[in-house]
């Protein structure tokens, strides 16, 4: 196919040589050659609706999403004036063919389902994990096992990852309950079956927290980056149970847009959110006490000895057997704890009582006992205060956190000081929430 000669404007500034026309370099640049205005190149996704269960289908479609092109041959595009995408195809949803397809029960799907197979690209673009969570009663420990991950998003410049994974229960303080996995380098299909075990999880915590799991690029040199998390209700895993999950990982929540609301809306927004955040800090989990109570009667038997024969005069037995997931005080990431315990009033100040210092550790074991002779009339007006510092040479020690048992405090410390004066020669053991502000304390040390 010949081209046709381009046909030039002659002006006076252009001069006849012969048969053939010489174009000044000035009239040269004025002649416009744009063909027009660039048009942006359609994405092969615009053509191509997706779906991710996680999204919410009471929204409107954009008319990206809606349209799709009948024909994306060059004659079509021609025709339509360029206007791809303006055909009039539907869109098919799973349930829709037949006609009885509704939208309203998928809208209801819980955010952390179970997804054996995802098909949309949006939602594997992070990749996938696969692990399970076992609640064990008897110990009142939350087991989790991380698998593995499939088709996890590259973060490094040789197109792979160093992933480990994170877990962090919500609501909590992230130093005192962050557990990881090791790292698999350079890879991005990781394979772990490593376990994690978060101790000192009641039933109570098992209703009300969720648990998140992240999944990070561990990196030497910079800071680690993320990739993608899934957050899990722990009410959905029945006690002494296997559940497993295979899970979609997503973009942390984002954070609702000021922009949405109205000013007085956003005033009041703004001010609930302060006092939430004072109120979190002043309840802010620390860690959690394994403690054991157990009051003994007196004894009308006079030939027992030395230790029992203190005991036997009557008289509580205060047991610290161990803390779990205690907040970091120390740059190591650890804290050098040990326990103090009152019984309070104590107007002779000579209630207090100290467990050795176990170092570099928040998981420590203390094991020990203190007694305190007092009749049963006595106790029942006194308040034991548990507390947990880190010991620092040279300088103040740090206070972890702590917890008040007696008949003026709430729920499981309330429940256990009663059990204990209800089953008078058992022991009774339970767990308990630290948290960085006791009732009536000073916390100096």
């Amino acid at each position: 196919m010949r081209s046709l000669p381009l046909a030039l404007p002659v002006s006076p500034m252009a001069v006849r040589k012969g048969k053939t026309l010489a174009v000044s370099i000035q009239e040269h640049m004025a002649i416009d050659v744009c063909p027009g205005p660039i048009r942006p190149i359609r994405q092969i996704s615009a053509y191509f609706p997706r779906l991710s269960p996680t999204s919410s289908f009471s929204e409107p479609l954009s008319p990206n999403q809606v349209a799709a092109p009948t024909s994306l041959s060059p004659s079509s595009a021609e025709k339509g004036g360029g206007a791809v995408g303006r055909g009039s195809s539907s869109l098919l949803l799973p349930g829709a063919a037949g006609g009885g397809g509704s939208l309203s029960a998928m809208s209801s799907m819980d955010t952390s389902i179970e997804i054996d197979s995802c098909d949309s690209d949006d939602n594997t673009a992070l990749g996938t994990l696969e692990f399970e969570l076992l609640y064990d009663r008897a110990t009142s420990s939350l087991h989790c096992t991380v698998i593995k991950a499939k088709g996890l998003k590259p973060m490094d410049f040789n197109g792979l990852s160093d992933p480990y994974v994170k877990l962090h229960l919500l609501p909590g303080a992230c130093k005192a309950n962050k557990l990881k996995t090791k790292t698999v380098r350079n890879t991005l299909n990781p394979v772990w079956n490593e376990t994690l075990t978060y101790c000192g999880i009641t039933e109570e915590d098992m209703y009300r927290k969720t648990l998140r799991v992240s999944v990070c690029d561990e990196d030497k040199l910079t800071h680690n980056e993320f990739i993608g998390e899934s957050r899990v209700a722990l009410r959905r895993v029945k006690l002494d149970q296997t559940k497993h999950f295979n899970i979609c990982l997503e973009h942390p929540p984002p954070l609702p847009s000021p922009t949405a609301m109205s000013t007085a809306l956003r005033g009041i927004s703004c001010y609930l959110r302060e006092w939430e955040t004072e109120q979190m800090r002043s309840l802010e989990e620390r860690g959690r006490l394994l403690l054991c109570l157990q009051y003994f009667p007196p004894s009308s038997d006079g030939n027992v000895k030395g230790e029992a024969k203190e005991r036997a005069r009557g008289g509580l037995c205060v047991g610290v057997k161990r803390c779990a997931h205690l907040a970091a005080m120390d740059v190591n990431g650890f804290s050098d704890p040990y326990v103090k315990t009152y019984l309070k009033p104590d107007v002779q100040k000579k209630s207090k009582h100290k467990t050795a210092v176990i170092k570099k550790t928040l998981n420590p074991e203390f094991n020990e006992e203190f007694f305190y002779e007092i009749t049963f009339t006595e106790l029942a007006t006194k308040t034991l205060e548990v507390t947990v510092w880190d010991y620092d040479l040279g300088k103040s020690n740090d206070f972890i956190g702590g917890v008040s048992l007696g008949c003026h405090s709430q729920g499981d410390p309330l429940q256990h000081w009663i059990d204990c004066l209800k089953n008078k020669g058992t022991k009774v053991e339970r767990w308990h929430t630290l948290t960085n502000e006791l009732p009536g304390s000073t916390l100096q040390e």
